[in-house]
């Protein structure tokens, strides 16, 4: 998937944590997600409900 025209937006619990910060873009129906000191490195692509159930995973630990 071309992610070159993706519009990249700082996770809103990104933003006091020392810099480790997570983007999100949405395109074309998928979530991207990378991190905001490797804009060049690996995205991990989620459907709307795959990323709901990770966060949902994430929070109950």
């Amino acid at each position: 998937m071309d992610l070159s025209t993706a519009k990249w937006i700082k996770a809103s619990r990104s933003s006091n944590n020392g810099g480790d910060c997570v983007e999100l873009a949405r395109i074309a129906g998928t979530v991207a997600i990378r991190d905001s000191k490797d804009p060049d490195g690996p995205k991990l692509l989620l459907t709307p409900r795959s990323l709901r159930g990770l966060t949902q995973a994430l929070k109950n630990g």
